[in-house]
């Protein structure tokens, strides 16, 4: 016992330490993890024969991940990404598998192995790449979904391949004098279908999977609503954790991806009512697991390899991200990615994956890589998913400063409205309709292709094309406009617009969306008339019900929101002036001192606003 708590303080102590210090300095927690896991094994020794089978358990954060990603797709958008899951991913692992048993066989090894390599380090990280999309809020993006519909097809053509190694194995061991009882009974294929001929166990897999998705159906709303009847909110957690396990050991049983499966339930789960109640119970659990897992990847780095053969190892590594990259970014082409998409698509898919570790040892076991082969195998794959976070950075900072050449141009815009509203998310959405409905002309700008085309689909015209380049603008009628409405979601892309918009027309009235006070004052300057904080007039809205339903009468209610809404909004330019750019807030002596004494002003004031509202009532 006390073996085991030594080890889960290390692993804690060790994860405190490092993540929140990789996230601040812009990272990400992925790296930290890896960061983590590097420093409390290979560095100071502390942890390393424990990690396999900690893997084991952590493992299953890739399968909440994808069953919470389930959560978030209806099975019509999963239908929709039919092409992009057959064509884009198929022909990924393909050409991949082509392309790198191509360059093993050149450096001289028999085309078995050279087979065996290309399949498994054709298959990418599903636990870090969606891990750092989902963190960078780029899952829903082109890119984003691009990448999930990739991975998502390499975790699917995981169960090919471990079916297809046994079959070279006959003709390509390492090992001639290796027997069959050698090779450890194949561990990742003894499932309930091996002893079925094999039309039964195409007919039971068919069976499980489609008992799945009718459980999933029809009893999952009976037997939540059973839980909770009890009272009890730990019961609520119980069933969520239970329904996972399960399907995941029944897909085990049937020699199907447990990710695959669970993916598959969330996917029908995404409509229930249910829904947010499993994403509350298995957030925590998801986020410690992957935690975990990319600890114990750090960990199972061995750096008496690297460092015996540092030259070969990392020139591997990069040759591999190198001939990845190539590959998916001839897909990006081919699939018509743009610009960050492309990018990102690119570099993040550019690594090796867990499912290569499983891979190799199993490889091992056959006799087709011998123990020297699979150690650098090994390594390799883990390099290359210690370098994914730095690709992702890398895509972020190439995507910067360099313009595509093939980059679609952006819609003709044929008409002009008296207001044009740049960026039509949720916040551009309702001010647009207000707009509409109270019969102004409005011109719609986004860089979102898939947003335009759902307005589209809605009767709503809008124009694609990025809202922050000046010529787009200029052609949207940014010089007969009464109001420009600057709804875009990117803090800098918002800056960029007032800024041209006020120099082109110093007469525009600029209204802005500001995501807070720092935002507000750099928008200030830049020259908007209006700023609206998009959360503040619905905070202001839920703390007047707050006092509605806390003694205050609803007209004291009003009034005391109505002077908190004025006196903040006169604070704010008085702060304004005193914002320093680049300089924390909470550095600024000045600012400080201002904000205190106007807490106070703003406290006297209210209570000065009830005391009248009250003399009145009187």
């Amino acid at each position: 016992m006390e073996s085991i708590l030594l080890q889960a303080s290390l692993y804690l102590a060790a994860a405190v330490f490092v993540v929140p210090l990789s996230v601040r300095l812009g990272l990400g927690s992925v790296l930290g993890y890896l960061a983590a896991g590097i420093l409390v094994g290979p560095v100071i020794g502390l942890a390393g024969a424990e990690t396999a089978d900690l893997q084991h358990y952590a493992e299953f954060g890739v399968v909440l991940m994808l069953f919470l990603i389930g959560l978030e797709l209806e099975p019509r958008a999963l239908w929709d990404m039919r092409h992009r899951l057959i064509g884009m991913g198929g022909v990924q692992v393909a050409a991949t598998t082509v392309v790198l048993a191509g360059l093993v066989m050149a450096l001289g090894h028999d085309w078995h192995v050279a087979l065996v390599l290309g399949l498994l380090l054709s298959l990418s990280s599903t636990a870090i790449v969606l891990q750092t999309l989902t963190e960078q809020g780029l899952l829903r993006g082109a890119g984003g979904r691009a990448s999930f519909a990739v991975l998502l097809t390499q975790d699917i053509a995981v169960l090919p391949m471990l079916a297809l190694i046994p079959l070279l194995a006959v003709s390509g061991r390492a090992n001639p004098d290796q027997t069959d009882t050698d090779t450890g009974a194949a561990a990742p294929l003894l499932t309930l279908v091996d002893s079925l001929p094999g039309w039964a166990g195409a007919g039971l897999t068919l069976a499980v999977v489609a008992s799945i998705i009718l459980v999933g159906h029809f009893l999952t709303r009976p037997v939540f609503r059973f839980v909770h009847a009890s009272h009890l909110p730990e019961m609520s957690t119980f069933v969520s954790l239970l329904m996972v396990l399960g399907i995941a050991f029944l897909m085990m049983l049937v020699g199907l991806s447990p990710a695959l499966g669970t993916f598959v339930a969330g996917v029908v789960l995404a409509g229930s009512e249910f829904r947010h109640q499993l994403e509350a119970d298995l957030k925590p659990f998801k986020s410690l697991l992957l935690g975990l897992f990319f600890m114990t990847v750090g960990i199972g780095i061995d750096t008496q390899i690297l460092m015996a053969q540092p030259v070969q190892v990392v020139g591997l590594t990069l040759a591999l991200i190198a001939a990845k990259a190539m590959v998916l970014f001839g897909l990006a082409l081919a699939f018509g990615l743009r610009g960050h998409d492309r990018l990102l698509f690119t570099l993040g898919l550019a690594q090796a994956g867990e499912f290569g570790f499983l891979l190799v040892s199993f490889a091992r076991q056959q006799g087709i890589l011998a123990e020297a082969q699979g150690q650098l195998t090994l390594m390799v794959i883990s390099l290359s998913m210690l370098l994914t976070p730095l690709l992702f950075l890398l895509a972020a900072a190439i995507s910067k400063w360099l313009t595509d050449p093939t980059e679609a141009a952006p819609d003709p815009i044929d008409e002009k409205g008296r207001v044009i509203i740049a960026g039509i998310g949720r916040f551009g959405q309702v001010v647009n309709r207000l707009v509409r409905m109270s019969g102004l002309s409005t011109v719609v700008l986004d860089s979102d292709m898939a947003t335009i085309d759902t307005l589209r689909r809605f009767g709503i015209k809008g124009f694609y094309g990025d809202p922050s380049r000046p010529e787009l603008l200029d052609a949207a009628g940014l010089a007969e406009a009464a109001v420009l409405v600057v709804a875009v979601d990117n803090r800098d892309s918002a800056l960029r617009i007032v800024r041209h918009a006020r120099h082109a027309r110093p007469d525009l009235h600029i209204v802005a969306r500001a995501r807070d006070r720092v935002h507000v004052f750099e928008l200030y300057q830049a020259g908007a008339n209006d700023i609206v904080r998009e959360t503040f007039d619905s905070s202001i809205r839920a703390g007047r019900y707050v006092l509605e339903n806390t003694g205050f009468t609803d007209y004291e209610a009003a009034q005391i929101s109505k002077t908190y809404f004025k006196l903040d909004r006169a604070a704010l330019r008085d702060l304004a002036a005193l914002w320093v750019p680049g300089q924390p807030v909470h550095l600024n002596a000045a600012y400080v001192a201002r904000t205190r004494q106007m807490e106070s002003d703003l406290e006297t004031a209210l209570m000065d606003a009830l005391d009248a509202v009250r003399k009145e009532r009187d």
